[in-house]
């Protein structure tokens, strides 16, 4: 029989696994690896305001991050310039004024370790609760804002002349993005989510022949490297977050090395 926080912790891994791999798949499709790095980072910032404001850090962490993708959206349309530079200085900035944004709440003594790089071990009912709606809404966004995704991951001004509302569907997917790291921040930390979006969509990449078919290989890929993660977490008393990656990791090495495969590369146009 399982302990308690452990089933906790294994479904928690599960959720976020399921969610962030049809995720991830767009965003090694549309190369926005960075761009997932960039929101990540700004979600210490939420959590530094939540514990200033002494408010719902989940919620402070959603509303960051969604305000940081929206922010990097408008000034990418700006152009002034270039979106890796743009987005270095976001994602360093955001998560250096979240540690300095810590440092000035008196009196607390905050373990920076469990939110950079997870804690899923102390996952708490109410976690698994909030991981759940926050897990299903992303799954029923993502669903809704499939047909349009793929359309404009193929050529967006192909979609556009064929009257694909893009800037709000690209809008949709740094929401769903915001979602899941909130969801995930947790589970692997805020420096490690967006390895659990990339790592099991690129191993599944080699093997789907069609975009829902990565979309459920990734979610499958994550889901394997979260049970994984866990087991030799326990095995060998390493950090359970980053023991997922590595998880991850070691599927994606050896899975692309091995004879044969179908090297899909994406949705293509027609």
């Amino acid at each position: 029989m399982l302990d308690d926080f452990l089933t906790r912790a294994i479904l928690a891994g599960v959720m976020v696994a399921v969610v962030a791999g049809p995720l991830g798949a767009f965003v090694v499709w549309r190369r926005m690896a960075y761009f997932g790095d960039t929101v990540s980072h700004s979600a210490l910032l939420g959590v530094a305001l939540g514990f200033l404001l002494g408010l719902n850090l989940n919620l402070l962490v959603t509303l960051v991050c969604v305000a940081v993708a929206v922010i990097l959206v408008f000034l990418q349309r700006r152009q002034e310039l270039a979106s890796d530079t743009l987005l270095g200085i976001l994602a360093h900035s955001a998560l250096s004024l979240g540690l300095v944004a810590v440092a000035f709440v008196e009196g607390l003594r905050v373990d920076l370790m469990a939110y950079l790089f997870g804690d899923i071990l102390a996952v708490s009912r109410g976690d698994l609760l909030a991981i759940a709606i926050g897990g299903l809404l992303a799954l029923v966004l993502l669903l809704s804002l499939w047909r349009p995704l793929l359309a404009i991951t193929v050529h967006e001004e192909l979609a556009r002349v064929e009257g694909v509302p893009v800037l709000p569907v690209r809008l949709g997917l740094m929401l769903l993005i915001a979602l899941v790291i909130a969801s995930a921040m947790q589970v692997v930390g805020v420096l490690l989510i967006t390895s659990l979006m990339i790592i099991p969509a690129a191993t599944a990449r080699r093997f789907a022949r069609t975009p829902e078919q990565m979309a459920l290989f990734a979610a499958g890929f994550g889901v394997l490297a979260v049970l994984a993660g866990i087991w030799g977490s326990f095995a060998h008393d390493t950090p359970t977050g980053p023991s997922i990656v590595v998880a991850a990791m070691l599927a994606f090495v050896v899975l692309n090395f091995l004879p044969g495969g179908i090297r899909w590369r994406g949705p293509k146009a027609s």
